[in-house]
């Protein structure tokens, strides 16, 4: 990606760029204590840590607040941002309904290509940024941006989606087209996906398990996420950028940070998920 085409989708507008707020508001409502508890668990696995309790937590495109949630109920003090109002109405709706009044979790609208803002925040114990960096039109930038706030000693959990060389570039088509869509065509391209990743899923679901639901029921099982609202976020996800691990690892090294965990999507489709500390 050359510097003018990052710069022109880092200050694309918001009416240009896929609306994941207003994907995640809706999420919300389907949002119960089990899907809760395994986002908790997720956090657990991938940190290495039973408790938060004590530590500072940033969550980077907070999108939802499902993990800023998780990370609360953990013990942390969090502080949530996203770039959508959207997505900063969709926390602040959690933080109201599950954290009323709480001083240890605070939210606020901002990019974290805006140098002064992020600099203002600090420093953090951890700094998690869960499938975002390469929403922003400039991923290189926004992982320098987002490590700088991790404390010396502290972790850095991002994850990044896998670069599948022309499929990842077919990818980029696809959601550029969605983006330029009707709400009609959207939908339709919605379900033909849906169709496409599931058909297989579901005749051996009806085999296994005699339900032709059954991973769909269980999904939340992966992060506490939902396969409709995560097939949206994904088609629709737009500006869209993607790496090697490889290419992860190297460039975190240079910044200090060394790799304590990783777990990979197997060279597929999805993101790679990386913990380092600094």
């Amino acid at each position: 990606m050359t510097q003018s085409t990052a710069a022109a989708l880092r200050d694309m507008p918001l009416d240009e760029r896929f609306g994941f707020g207003k994907n995640w508001l809706s999420y919300i409502e389907l949002l119960d204590e089990p899907r809760i508890a395994r986002a908790e668990q997720s956090l657990r696995e991938m940190l290495g840590e039973d408790s938060l309790e004590g530590l500072t937590f940033l969550d980077i495109g907070c999108g939802s607040g499902l993990f800023s949630l998780a990370a609360r109920r953990l013990g942390a003090a969090v502080t949530g941002m996203d770039f959508d109002p959207n997505s900063v109405r969709a926390a602040e709706l959690l933080r109201e309904k599950w954290f009323p009044d709480d001083d240890n979790w605070t939210i606020r609208q901002g990019s974290v290509l805006d140098e002064e803002m992020m600099s203002d925040l600090g420093e953090f114990d951890i700094v998690y940024s869960w499938g975002v960096l390469h929403h922003t039109g400039q991923m290189w930038m926004a992982i320098d941006s987002a490590s700088k706030r991790v404390k010396s000693g502290g972790k850095f959990f991002i994850a990044i989606y896998n670069d599948q060389g022309r499929i990842s570039r077919n990818w980029l088509t696809t959601k550029q087209k969605y983006n330029k869509a009707s709400d009609f065509r959207k939908r339709v391209m919605i379900y033909r996906h849906l169709a496409q990743f599931w058909w297989k899923t579901v005749i051996r679901d009806v085999f296994k398990f005699g339900s032709p639901t059954h991973t769909w029921r269980n999904y939340q099982s992966e992060r506490g996420m939902d396969v409709y609202h995560d097939m949206v976020d994904w088609i629709g996800g737009y500006p869209f950028e993607v790496a090697k691990p490889e290419e992860i690892t190297d460039f975190c090294l240079q910044r200090g940070l060394a790799l304590t965990r990783m777990k990979t999507c197997g060279g597929g489709l999805g993101c790679n998920e990386f913990v380092f500390r600094k």
